[in-house]
Protein backbone atom coordinates (compact mmCIF):
# COMPACT_ATOMS: atom_id res chain seq x y z
CA UNK A 1 0.00 0.00 0.00
CA UNK A 2 0.99 3.14 -0.59
CA UNK A 3 2.15 5.52 2.02
CA UNK A 4 0.76 8.65 2.51
CA UNK A 5 3.20 11.45 4.11
CA UNK A 6 1.96 14.00 5.96
CA UNK A 7 3.15 17.66 5.14
CA UNK A 8 -0.01 19.99 6.86
CA UNK A 9 -0.98 21.70 3.19
CA UNK A 10 -1.77 18.85 0.50
CA UNK A 11 -4.27 16.15 2.54
CA UNK A 12 -7.01 15.51 0.81
CA UNK A 13 -10.34 13.60 1.39
CA UNK A 14 -9.46 10.43 -0.59
CA UNK A 15 -5.87 10.50 0.99
CA UNK A 16 -7.71 10.07 4.20
CA UNK A 17 -10.27 7.58 3.06
CA UNK A 18 -7.22 5.14 2.06
CA UNK A 19 -5.90 5.68 5.66
CA UNK A 20 -8.88 5.52 7.77
CA UNK A 21 -10.79 2.94 6.09
CA UNK A 22 -8.59 1.07 3.80
CA UNK A 23 -5.47 0.87 5.98
CA UNK A 24 -2.47 2.52 4.07
CA UNK A 25 0.15 3.46 6.60
CA UNK A 26 1.29 7.16 7.35
CA UNK A 27 4.45 8.97 8.29
CA UNK A 28 5.24 12.87 8.29
CA UNK A 29 6.87 14.44 5.28
CA UNK A 30 10.51 15.09 5.97
CA UNK A 31 10.31 18.77 4.06
CA UNK A 32 7.46 19.41 7.21
CA UNK A 33 10.57 19.24 9.96
CA UNK A 34 12.35 22.56 9.53
CA UNK A 35 8.80 24.63 10.28
CA UNK A 36 7.77 22.64 13.03
CA UNK A 37 11.49 22.98 14.38
CA UNK A 38 11.42 26.70 13.95
CA UNK A 39 7.76 26.61 15.85
CA UNK A 40 8.87 24.76 18.35
CA UNK A 41 12.17 27.58 18.83
CA UNK A 42 9.07 29.86 19.17
CA UNK A 43 7.30 28.02 22.11
CA UNK A 44 10.20 27.61 23.86
CA UNK A 45 11.58 31.85 23.61
CA UNK A 46 8.06 32.80 24.59
CA UNK A 47 7.99 30.63 27.83
CA UNK A 48 11.32 31.74 28.64
CA UNK A 49 9.83 35.49 28.38
CA UNK A 50 6.80 34.87 30.03
CA UNK A 51 4.68 36.56 27.53
CA UNK A 52 0.63 35.65 28.77
CA UNK A 53 -0.37 33.44 26.10
CA UNK A 54 -3.50 31.40 26.58
CA UNK A 55 -3.03 27.64 27.73
CA UNK A 56 0.54 28.15 27.64
CA UNK A 57 2.10 30.68 30.50
CA UNK A 58 -1.41 31.02 31.32
CA UNK A 59 -4.39 28.73 32.06
CA UNK A 60 -7.54 28.20 30.38
CA UNK A 61 -11.52 28.87 30.65
CA UNK A 62 -12.15 30.13 33.96
CA UNK A 63 -8.35 29.82 34.88
CA UNK A 64 -7.41 31.93 32.49
CA UNK A 65 -5.74 34.45 34.83
CA UNK A 66 -4.00 31.25 36.71
CA UNK A 67 -1.02 29.50 36.15
CA UNK A 68 -1.36 27.27 33.41
CA UNK A 69 -1.59 23.74 34.77
CA UNK A 70 0.34 20.70 33.97
CA UNK A 71 -0.13 19.04 31.02
CA UNK A 72 -1.03 15.75 32.37
CA UNK A 73 -3.69 17.45 34.22
CA UNK A 74 -5.29 19.42 31.83
CA UNK A 75 -5.75 16.33 29.47
CA UNK A 76 -7.31 14.05 32.30
CA UNK A 77 -9.74 17.42 32.97
CA UNK A 78 -11.24 17.51 29.51
CA UNK A 79 -12.04 13.63 29.38
CA UNK A 80 -15.63 14.43 30.15
CA UNK A 81 -17.06 12.85 26.81
CA UNK A 82 -19.93 9.96 27.05
CA UNK A 83 -21.69 7.80 24.85
CA UNK A 84 -20.90 4.74 22.54
CA UNK A 85 -17.35 5.06 20.70
CA UNK A 86 -16.76 7.20 17.04
CA UNK A 87 -16.91 4.66 14.01
CA UNK A 88 -13.53 3.19 14.05
CA UNK A 89 -12.79 4.90 10.23
CA UNK A 90 -13.67 8.18 12.56
CA UNK A 91 -11.01 7.77 15.09
CA UNK A 92 -8.73 6.83 12.57
CA UNK A 93 -9.30 9.89 10.47
CA UNK A 94 -9.50 11.88 13.42
CA UNK A 95 -5.78 10.83 14.76
CA UNK A 96 -4.39 11.30 10.64
CA UNK A 97 -5.65 15.47 11.02
CA UNK A 98 -4.46 15.43 14.35
CA UNK A 99 -0.81 14.56 12.87
CA UNK A 100 -1.30 16.42 9.40
CA UNK A 101 -2.16 19.49 12.00
CA UNK A 102 1.03 19.37 13.91
CA UNK A 103 3.27 18.41 10.55
CA UNK A 104 1.52 21.92 9.07
CA UNK A 105 4.31 23.70 11.58
CA UNK A 106 1.95 25.86 13.28
CA UNK A 107 0.98 23.93 16.76
CA UNK A 108 4.80 24.05 18.37
CA UNK A 109 4.13 20.66 19.02
CA UNK A 110 7.43 18.46 18.82
CA UNK A 111 7.55 16.25 15.24
CA UNK A 112 8.75 13.62 17.38
CA UNK A 113 4.91 13.59 18.79
CA UNK A 114 3.60 13.91 15.38
CA UNK A 115 5.86 10.66 14.38
CA UNK A 116 4.54 8.54 17.40
CA UNK A 117 0.77 9.14 16.05
CA UNK A 118 1.84 8.32 12.66
CA UNK A 119 3.27 5.10 13.68
CA UNK A 120 0.33 4.38 16.10
CA UNK A 121 -2.08 4.68 12.98
CA UNK A 122 -0.17 2.61 10.65
CA UNK A 123 0.06 -0.42 13.04
CA UNK A 124 -3.32 -0.30 12.63
CA UNK A 125 -4.86 0.98 16.27
CA UNK A 126 -8.06 2.72 16.61
CA UNK A 127 -7.86 5.22 19.49
CA UNK A 128 -11.12 4.65 21.33
CA UNK A 129 -13.30 8.20 21.43
CA UNK A 130 -16.33 8.67 22.83
CA UNK A 131 -19.27 10.47 20.42
CA UNK A 132 -20.38 13.10 22.74
CA UNK A 133 -18.64 16.42 23.93
CA UNK A 134 -17.58 18.82 21.26
CA UNK A 135 -20.04 21.50 20.41
CA UNK A 136 -18.10 22.57 17.57
CA UNK A 137 -15.79 25.39 18.92
CA UNK A 138 -12.60 22.70 18.91
CA UNK A 139 -12.58 19.17 19.88
CA UNK A 140 -11.37 19.21 23.21
CA UNK A 141 -13.28 16.86 24.98
CA UNK A 142 -12.98 13.91 21.81
CA UNK A 143 -9.18 14.82 21.52
CA UNK A 144 -8.25 14.53 25.20
CA UNK A 145 -9.70 10.85 25.14
CA UNK A 146 -7.46 10.32 21.50
CA UNK A 147 -4.24 11.95 22.57
CA UNK A 148 -5.01 10.01 26.26
CA UNK A 149 -5.32 6.28 24.42
CA UNK A 150 -2.84 7.26 21.51
CA UNK A 151 0.37 9.03 23.78
CA UNK A 152 1.33 8.20 26.81
CA UNK A 153 1.44 10.86 29.26
CA UNK A 154 4.80 11.61 29.97
CA UNK A 155 5.56 11.88 26.57
CA UNK A 156 3.83 15.26 26.53
CA UNK A 157 5.18 18.35 27.79
CA UNK A 158 3.45 20.33 29.52
CA UNK A 159 3.28 23.16 26.64
CA UNK A 160 1.90 20.47 24.53
CA UNK A 161 -1.19 19.09 25.73
CA UNK A 162 -3.24 22.02 24.92
CA UNK A 163 -2.36 22.36 21.35
CA UNK A 164 -3.32 18.58 21.05
CA UNK A 165 -6.18 19.07 22.16
CA UNK A 166 -7.62 22.56 20.82
CA UNK A 167 -8.36 21.26 17.52
CA UNK A 168 -11.29 20.19 15.16
CA UNK A 169 -9.58 17.29 14.24
CA UNK A 170 -12.15 15.10 14.91
CA UNK A 171 -15.17 17.36 13.75
CA UNK A 172 -13.02 17.97 10.64
CA UNK A 173 -12.62 14.02 9.85
CA UNK A 174 -16.42 13.04 10.71
CA UNK A 175 -17.38 15.51 8.29
CA UNK A 176 -14.78 14.72 5.60
CA UNK A 177 -15.74 11.06 5.72
CA UNK A 178 -19.38 11.69 5.50
CA UNK A 179 -18.94 13.69 2.77
CA UNK A 180 -17.13 11.67 0.80
CA UNK A 181 -19.97 9.13 1.48
CA UNK A 182 -22.17 11.70 0.10
CA UNK A 183 -20.92 12.51 -2.97
CA UNK A 184 -20.57 8.67 -3.94
CA UNK A 185 -24.41 8.36 -2.56
CA UNK A 186 -25.57 11.39 -5.13
CA UNK A 187 -23.56 9.01 -7.90
CA UNK A 188 -25.81 6.30 -7.40
CA UNK A 189 -29.13 8.25 -7.41
CA UNK A 190 -28.19 9.24 -10.51
CA UNK A 191 -27.86 5.93 -11.88
CA UNK A 192 -30.79 4.82 -9.80
CA UNK A 193 -32.62 7.50 -11.66
CA UNK A 194 -31.62 6.22 -14.99
CA UNK A 195 -32.72 2.96 -14.16
CA UNK A 196 -36.53 4.56 -13.66
CA UNK A 197 -36.58 6.72 -16.84
CA UNK A 198 -35.67 3.44 -18.58
CA UNK A 199 -38.53 1.37 -16.11
CA UNK A 200 -40.83 4.39 -16.58
CA UNK A 201 -40.09 4.58 -20.67
CA UNK A 202 -40.10 8.53 -19.73
CA UNK A 203 -40.07 11.02 -22.20
CA UNK A 204 -36.14 11.84 -22.52
CA UNK A 205 -36.57 15.41 -23.77
CA UNK A 206 -35.83 17.12 -20.51
CA UNK A 207 -32.03 15.85 -21.29
CA UNK A 208 -31.73 17.56 -24.87
CA UNK A 209 -28.53 19.04 -24.83
CA UNK A 210 -29.33 22.44 -25.08
CA UNK A 211 -31.07 22.34 -21.59
CA UNK A 212 -27.82 23.16 -19.84
CA UNK A 213 -26.55 25.93 -22.01
CA UNK A 214 -29.47 27.64 -21.84
CA UNK A 215 -30.01 27.56 -18.28
CA UNK A 216 -25.65 26.82 -17.41
CA UNK A 217 -25.13 25.46 -13.71
CA UNK A 218 -22.60 23.16 -13.86
CA UNK A 219 -24.17 20.87 -11.66
CA UNK A 220 -27.10 20.63 -14.20
CA UNK A 221 -24.78 20.29 -16.84
CA UNK A 222 -23.11 17.27 -15.32
CA UNK A 223 -26.39 15.76 -14.12
CA UNK A 224 -27.72 15.93 -17.88
CA UNK A 225 -24.26 14.78 -19.18
CA UNK A 226 -24.22 11.66 -16.79
CA UNK A 227 -28.05 10.75 -17.12
CA UNK A 228 -27.21 10.99 -20.93
CA UNK A 229 -24.51 8.92 -20.85
CA UNK A 230 -25.85 6.25 -18.82
CA UNK A 231 -28.92 5.90 -20.81
CA UNK A 232 -26.61 5.48 -24.36
CA UNK A 233 -28.15 3.32 -26.36
CA UNK A 234 -31.46 2.99 -25.40
CA UNK A 235 -34.62 2.57 -27.02
CA UNK A 236 -36.01 5.53 -25.20
CA UNK A 237 -34.44 8.00 -27.89
CA UNK A 238 -35.56 5.71 -30.61
CA UNK A 239 -39.60 5.55 -30.08
CA UNK A 240 -42.73 7.81 -29.62
CA UNK A 241 -42.66 8.79 -25.43
CA UNK A 242 -45.54 7.30 -23.89
CA UNK A 243 -46.45 10.75 -22.53
CA UNK A 244 -45.65 14.25 -23.81
CA UNK A 245 -44.63 15.01 -20.27
CA UNK A 246 -43.86 12.48 -17.11
CA UNK A 247 -44.47 13.05 -13.85
CA UNK A 248 -42.03 16.10 -12.60
CA UNK A 249 -39.94 13.04 -10.26
CA UNK A 250 -38.96 12.22 -13.59
CA UNK A 251 -38.92 15.07 -15.67
CA UNK A 252 -36.95 17.44 -12.92
CA UNK A 253 -34.62 14.36 -12.49
CA UNK A 254 -31.66 16.13 -13.64
CA UNK A 255 -32.59 19.41 -12.21
CA UNK A 256 -32.79 18.05 -8.58
CA UNK A 257 -29.60 15.52 -9.37
CA UNK A 258 -27.51 18.98 -10.66
CA UNK A 259 -28.57 21.45 -7.49
CA UNK A 260 -27.39 18.76 -5.27
CA UNK A 261 -24.09 18.23 -7.02
CA UNK A 262 -23.61 22.09 -7.14
CA UNK A 263 -24.45 22.17 -3.21
CA UNK A 264 -21.84 19.16 -2.58
CA UNK A 265 -19.00 20.47 -4.70
CA UNK A 266 -19.50 23.82 -2.65
CA UNK A 267 -19.27 21.75 0.61
CA UNK A 268 -16.35 19.81 -0.62
CA UNK A 269 -14.07 22.67 -1.31
CA UNK A 270 -15.37 23.66 2.42
CA UNK A 271 -13.90 20.49 3.61
CA UNK A 272 -11.06 20.03 1.60
CA UNK A 273 -9.71 23.69 3.27
CA UNK A 274 -10.45 23.21 6.70
CA UNK A 275 -7.99 19.80 6.04
CA UNK A 276 -5.06 21.81 6.28
CA UNK A 277 -6.41 25.03 7.89
CA UNK A 278 -4.98 26.01 11.33
CA UNK A 279 -7.96 25.44 13.85
CA UNK A 280 -6.63 27.17 17.35
CA UNK A 281 -5.62 29.50 20.02
CA UNK A 282 -3.25 31.45 19.81
CA UNK A 283 -1.46 31.44 16.45
CA UNK A 284 2.29 31.39 16.52
CA UNK A 285 3.89 33.74 14.15
CA UNK A 286 7.52 33.09 13.87
CA UNK A 287 8.29 36.69 11.89
CA UNK A 288 6.68 39.13 14.74
CA UNK A 289 8.19 36.35 17.42
CA UNK A 290 5.28 36.16 19.34
CA UNK A 291 1.44 34.38 19.73
CA UNK A 292 -1.52 36.20 18.80
CA UNK A 293 -4.86 35.61 19.81
CA UNK A 294 -7.20 34.20 17.00
CA UNK A 295 -10.37 32.41 16.82
CA UNK A 296 -10.02 29.42 14.23
CA UNK A 297 -10.98 27.06 16.24
CA UNK A 298 -14.92 27.97 15.64
CA UNK A 299 -16.19 25.49 13.06
CA UNK A 300 -18.77 27.21 11.28
CA UNK A 301 -17.62 26.92 7.87
CA UNK A 302 -17.82 23.36 8.75
CA UNK A 303 -20.87 23.24 10.60
CA UNK A 304 -22.83 25.24 7.51
CA UNK A 305 -21.09 22.75 4.64
CA UNK A 306 -22.41 19.55 6.66
CA UNK A 307 -25.94 21.60 6.75
CA UNK A 308 -26.02 22.39 3.07
CA UNK A 309 -24.86 18.80 2.34
CA UNK A 310 -28.19 17.38 4.23
CA UNK A 311 -30.18 20.15 2.33
CA UNK A 312 -29.29 19.33 -0.91
CA UNK A 313 -29.39 15.48 -0.69
CA UNK A 314 -32.84 15.70 1.08
CA UNK A 315 -35.02 16.62 -2.22
CA UNK A 316 -32.78 13.81 -4.32
CA UNK A 317 -34.04 11.28 -2.28
CA UNK A 318 -37.50 12.37 -1.87
CA UNK A 319 -37.61 12.67 -5.67
CA UNK A 320 -36.02 9.14 -5.84
CA UNK A 321 -38.99 8.14 -3.18
CA UNK A 322 -41.91 9.62 -6.34
CA UNK A 323 -40.28 7.65 -8.56
CA UNK A 324 -40.22 4.71 -6.82
CA UNK A 325 -43.79 4.14 -5.63
CA UNK A 326 -44.89 5.59 -8.72
CA UNK A 327 -43.31 2.93 -10.78
CA UNK A 328 -45.51 0.70 -8.09
CA UNK A 329 -48.49 1.38 -9.75
CA UNK A 330 -50.22 -0.32 -12.87
CA UNK A 331 -52.32 2.87 -13.71
CA UNK A 332 -48.95 5.33 -13.71
CA UNK A 333 -46.70 2.57 -15.86
CA UNK A 334 -48.65 0.61 -17.85
CA UNK A 335 -47.38 -2.49 -16.36
CA UNK A 336 -49.05 -4.85 -13.50
CA UNK A 337 -49.53 -3.48 -10.24
CA UNK A 338 -46.78 -3.64 -7.61
CA UNK A 339 -45.11 -4.81 -10.71
CA UNK A 340 -46.19 -8.18 -10.19
CA UNK A 341 -44.93 -10.91 -12.90
CA UNK A 342 -47.33 -11.94 -15.66
CA UNK A 343 -49.59 -14.22 -14.93
CA UNK A 344 -49.11 -14.12 -11.45
CA UNK A 345 -52.11 -11.75 -10.44
CA UNK A 346 -52.49 -12.89 -6.81
CA UNK A 347 -49.79 -11.65 -5.03
CA UNK A 348 -48.70 -7.99 -3.99
CA UNK A 349 -45.61 -8.15 -6.38
CA UNK A 350 -43.18 -5.09 -5.08
CA UNK A 351 -45.44 -2.99 -3.24
CA UNK A 352 -44.62 -3.73 0.28
CA UNK A 353 -41.07 -2.51 -0.33
CA UNK A 354 -43.11 0.89 -0.68
CA UNK A 355 -43.36 1.05 3.18
CA UNK A 356 -39.81 0.51 3.77
CA UNK A 357 -38.93 3.48 1.39
CA UNK A 358 -41.06 5.88 2.56
CA UNK A 359 -40.31 5.64 6.38
CA UNK A 360 -36.37 5.50 5.16
CA UNK A 361 -37.41 8.37 3.32
CA UNK A 362 -38.95 10.30 6.07
CA UNK A 363 -36.31 9.67 8.52
CA UNK A 364 -34.02 10.57 6.35
CA UNK A 365 -35.54 14.12 5.84
CA UNK A 366 -36.10 14.64 9.81
CA UNK A 367 -32.27 15.02 9.62
CA UNK A 368 -32.18 18.07 7.04
CA UNK A 369 -32.80 20.33 10.16
CA UNK A 370 -29.79 22.99 10.25
CA UNK A 371 -27.79 23.06 13.72
CA UNK A 372 -25.27 25.35 12.75
CA UNK A 373 -27.93 28.33 13.46
CA UNK A 374 -27.93 27.18 16.67
CA UNK A 375 -26.35 28.95 19.90
CA UNK A 376 -24.98 28.31 22.92
CA UNK A 377 -27.55 27.22 25.52
CA UNK A 378 -24.88 29.47 28.61
CA UNK A 379 -22.38 31.14 29.21
CA UNK A 380 -18.84 29.22 30.34
CA UNK A 381 -15.72 30.58 31.48
CA UNK A 382 -17.01 33.72 32.86
CA UNK A 383 -18.75 35.03 29.69
CA UNK A 384 -15.89 33.82 26.91
CA UNK A 385 -16.94 30.70 26.04
CA UNK A 386 -20.44 31.48 24.66
CA UNK A 387 -21.03 30.23 21.60
CA UNK A 388 -20.43 26.83 19.31
CA UNK A 389 -21.26 25.64 16.14
CA UNK A 390 -22.58 21.76 16.46
CA UNK A 391 -20.02 21.09 13.76
CA UNK A 392 -19.65 17.15 14.72
CA UNK A 393 -23.56 16.73 15.04
CA UNK A 394 -23.83 18.08 11.28
CA UNK A 395 -21.50 15.63 10.61
CA UNK A 396 -22.61 12.61 12.19
CA UNK A 397 -26.79 13.95 10.82
CA UNK A 398 -24.84 13.55 7.02
CA UNK A 399 -23.69 10.32 7.67
CA UNK A 400 -26.98 9.04 8.69
CA UNK A 401 -28.90 10.34 6.13
CA UNK A 402 -26.00 9.20 3.89
CA UNK A 403 -26.47 5.87 5.15
CA UNK A 404 -30.41 5.87 4.55
CA UNK A 405 -29.90 7.05 1.23
CA UNK A 406 -27.77 4.34 -0.12
CA UNK A 407 -31.09 1.62 1.07
CA UNK A 408 -33.72 4.07 -0.29
CA UNK A 409 -31.20 3.57 -3.33
CA UNK A 410 -31.20 0.04 -2.87
CA UNK A 411 -35.13 -0.30 -2.94
CA UNK A 412 -35.15 1.98 -5.87
CA UNK A 413 -32.60 -0.18 -8.34
CA UNK A 414 -34.79 -3.58 -7.15
CA UNK A 415 -37.69 -1.61 -8.25
CA UNK A 416 -36.65 0.16 -11.60
CA UNK A 417 -34.85 -3.51 -12.54
CA UNK A 418 -38.13 -5.38 -12.03
CA UNK A 419 -40.25 -2.80 -14.14
CA UNK A 420 -37.52 -3.19 -16.70
CA UNK A 421 -38.01 -7.11 -16.71
CA UNK A 422 -41.12 -6.54 -17.51
CA UNK A 423 -40.84 -3.80 -20.37
CA UNK A 424 -37.82 -5.65 -21.89
CA UNK A 425 -34.10 -5.94 -20.77
CA UNK A 426 -33.52 -5.80 -24.64
CA UNK A 427 -34.86 -1.79 -24.85
CA UNK A 428 -31.20 -1.00 -22.69
CA UNK A 429 -28.22 0.45 -24.17
CA UNK A 430 -24.95 -1.18 -22.84
CA UNK A 431 -24.13 1.59 -19.99
CA UNK A 432 -27.95 0.75 -18.19
CA UNK A 433 -27.58 -3.05 -19.05
CA UNK A 434 -24.47 -3.25 -17.05
CA UNK A 435 -25.97 -0.89 -14.20
CA UNK A 436 -28.87 -3.48 -14.28
CA UNK A 437 -26.79 -6.21 -14.27
CA UNK A 438 -24.88 -4.90 -10.83
CA UNK A 439 -28.28 -5.32 -9.47
CA UNK A 440 -29.05 -8.35 -11.01
CA UNK A 441 -25.51 -10.02 -9.26
CA UNK A 442 -27.22 -10.19 -5.91
CA UNK A 443 -30.99 -9.95 -6.45
CA UNK A 444 -32.59 -11.91 -9.21
CA UNK A 445 -35.92 -10.77 -10.67
CA UNK A 446 -39.17 -11.29 -8.92
CA UNK A 447 -40.02 -14.66 -10.14
CA UNK A 448 -44.20 -15.48 -10.60
CA UNK A 449 -45.29 -16.53 -6.44
CA UNK A 450 -42.20 -15.24 -4.58
CA UNK A 451 -42.29 -12.58 -2.32
CA UNK A 452 -40.05 -9.61 -2.28
CA UNK A 453 -36.32 -10.16 -1.61
CA UNK A 454 -35.82 -10.01 2.43
CA UNK A 455 -32.63 -8.86 2.28
CA UNK A 456 -31.40 -6.29 0.31
CA UNK A 457 -28.18 -5.62 2.68
CA UNK A 458 -25.75 -7.28 0.05
CA UNK A 459 -27.52 -4.64 -2.48
CA UNK A 460 -26.78 -1.45 -0.03
CA UNK A 461 -23.04 -2.88 0.35
CA UNK A 462 -22.66 -3.50 -3.13
CA UNK A 463 -24.10 -0.15 -3.79
CA UNK A 464 -21.42 1.56 -1.08
CA UNK A 465 -18.54 -0.24 -2.78
CA UNK A 466 -19.60 0.65 -6.53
Amino acid sequence: MRELRLDGRSLTVVDLVRVAREGHPVSIDPGALPAMAAVRDLVVRIAARGDAVYGLTTGVGVRKLRAAPTGARLLREHRTGMGPPLAPDVARASAVLLANTIAAGRTGVRAEVAERLCRTISAGVTPHVRRYGSTGMGDVVPLADLVADLLAEEQILPDEALPLIAQGSVATAAAALALHDALRLLDRLTETAALDLEAFAANPSPLHELVPIVRPYPGLGRAIADLRALLAGSRLFQEEPRHLHAPLAFRCAAHVLGAGNDALAFCDRQVTIELNAHQQNPLLVIDADRAVPVANFDLQPLAQAMDIARLALAPCLTTQLERTITLLQASQTGLTDGLEPYGDPGGHGLSELAWTAQAIAAEARLLVQPVSAEIGSSTQAEGIENRMTLAPLGARRLAEMTDLGLRLGAIAAVVSCQAIDLRGVERLGAPARTLYDRVRSVVASLAPGEPPPADLEPLVALLARA
